[in-house]
């Protein structure tokens, strides 16, 4: 799969995350997302990743999973809850069987399906099954910071720590620390190049207008030997765009239509302007034909891309298509089949389709580059996390960074209280509650978990001063548990966080 390649190269970047959601709610918001994109993305692109490898295919697409995810991923609660879930799935197809038997049968054999992947293969967690996939090299690993904050808005020495501790718990979960990461949001301040290259990390994602649409080939970044690669829009939006994407092709599964009787999606898209009541039955025929023509026509753009590359710059070309994993399988329910159908075609049209580590071997790496303050969200620029509908939320970040800063988190032994002290606080700090509520996107409870978990260390930062504090340390630790291995000295200097030497 990562040879010949005639008309150019093409790099395809799935990123795999979700806000830490464990203990945390569960309908309509909380858990439900977790288990809903676990059975529904997670579970098909795993397996479509597993077929590749036993094909004897590498480097099919590069694969980031954020630490945050990864650690609800191998969790014990999380793996019961997800197996209660699919069990509940199977339930709700059975019981709309009076009523929707056709719409109940197709749910039955998918419940069916996901119950059997996940008992032969996620019952102890998803690490072994990713490791084992990046060890056939099928695909490359992005790793990330931990808790997925907006690193531009971070002190540096919290933006480092976060970094280093997202580097080892991927390390401790796969043996290996990785030597790319997607930065959260795809966000950039200048200098940040430099932490990475202290962190070990070789690459990583902007979005193209960071690059001036010039996206042809990664870029070192300023004076240092890291490569930025940008997404291509004109590609990557064939997909994308809200108004002409493909999944809101009229033959596609309705994302937002429910039977509410059994939590169940019956209809098809229909029209864009059609109401949920007059939305016709979703045909899996028409959805399997829309699917072809879509692969079709996204190979025929991604070739006329690289030809028109390759006449501009005189070479062969790159193409960079990057995603929410989330995409395949949940929002877009035919996803996974549309991309298993552009893998395969990809090559066979003459393109050279590999990872990002595989450009870089293939020499698709131009000159030096200066990068401006930016991120994928609207506008490109930061208004999404530090904009006037956030103030309160920036404002509130401000003070539990200025607050972390200022602990006195040195000492001879590790301290759970303080540990648990930093990871309340990089849970704050996540760039997911701002990106809600400036979406509107359960906004409330954005700003219920952004404020919980700052008075969570508020309150643990007065006990560890005052010398107290080990039993609700564990009692939140209970809670909010990711990253075991975070080591709160790490934050005051001169204690390396985890094992990987970040």
């Amino acid at each position: 799969m990562s040879t010949g390649g005639s008309e150019g190269t093409f790099c395809l970047v799935l990123h795999s995350h979700l806000p830490w959601l464990a203990h945390h709610g569960a309908w309509p918001v909380g858990e439900e997302w977790l288990y809903q994109a676990w059975a529904h993305s997670y579970l098909p692109v795993v397996d479509l990743l597993e077929r590749f490898a036993a094909e004897g295919r590498e480097d099919v697409l590069t694969l980031g999973v954020t630490p945050v995810l990864a650690a609800q991923l191998d969790d014990p609660y999380c793996l019961r809850g997800l197996h209660d879930w699919l069990g509940d799935w199977q339930l709700r197809a059975h019981g709309a069987a009076p009523r929707l038997p056709d719409l109940a049968a197709r749910e039955h054999r998918a419940s069916a399906w996901a119950l059997e992947r996940f008992e032969a293969r996620w019952r102890h967690g998803f690490s072994p099954v990713l490791r084992s996939l990046v060890g056939s090299r099928v695909v490359e690993l992005l790793g990330g910071p931990a808790a997925h904050p907006f690193q531009p808005l971070l002190d540096p020495r919290l933006r480092a720590f976060s970094l280093r501790t997202g580097l080892a718990d991927t390390a401790l979960r796969l043996g290996s620390a990785p030597e790319g990461i997607w930065a959260p949001e795809c966000a950039y301040a200048p200098g940040m190049e430099h932490d990475y290259a202290r962190a070990g990390v070789r690459r990583f994602l902007v979005d193209g207008p960071s690059l001036r649409g010039d996206t042809a080939a990664g870029r070192p970044v300023g004076t240092s030997d890291v490569v930025c690669f940008g997404r291509d829009l004109e590609v990557s939006y064939r997909v994308w765009s809200p108004r002409v994407g493909y999944p809101g092709d009229p033959a596609y599964r309705d994302f937002h239509t429910y039977d509410h009787a059994s939590g169940l999606k019956p209809a098809r898209v229909t029209g864009k302007n059609v109401a949920p009541r007059d939305k016709r039955p979703y045909d899996p025929v028409a959805a399997d034909a829309a699917v072809r023509r879509h692969a079709a026509d996204f190979v025929d753009t991604v070739v006329a891309r690289l030809r028109a590359l390759k006449e501009r710059h005189g070479r062969p070309s790159l193409v960079v298509a990057a995603y929410d994993t989330e995409l395949y399988g949940h929002w877009w329910h035919e996803g996974p089949r549309w991309l298993e159908a552009v893998l395969r075609a990809l090559p066979e049209a003459g393109v050279r389709v590999t990872t990002l580590r595989g450009a870089v071997e293939a020499g698709h790496v131009g000159a030096p580059v200066e990068v401006p303050p930016s991120s994928w969200g609207a506008g490109k620029d930061w208004h999404v996390w530090n904009g006037p509908q956030v103030a309160d939320i920036v404002a509130g970040n401000e003070g539990v960074q200025r607050e972390l800063l200022a602990l006195d988190l040195a000492g001879p032994a590790r301290s759970a209280v303080a540990d648990q002290a930093v990871r309340e606080a990089l849970l704050a700090l996540s760039s997911d509650w701002a990106f809600m509520v400036t979406k509107d996107s359960a906004a409330d409870y954005a700003r219920y978990r952004a404020k919980v978990h700052a008075e969570r260390f508020a309150e643990l930062a007065a006990l560890l001063r005052a010398g107290r504090g080990a039993r609700r340390a564990a009692e939140l630790r209970r809670v909010d548990g990711p990253f075991g291995h975070l080591d709160a000295r790490g934050l005051a200097g001169g204690w390396e966080d985890g094992p990987c030497a970040c």
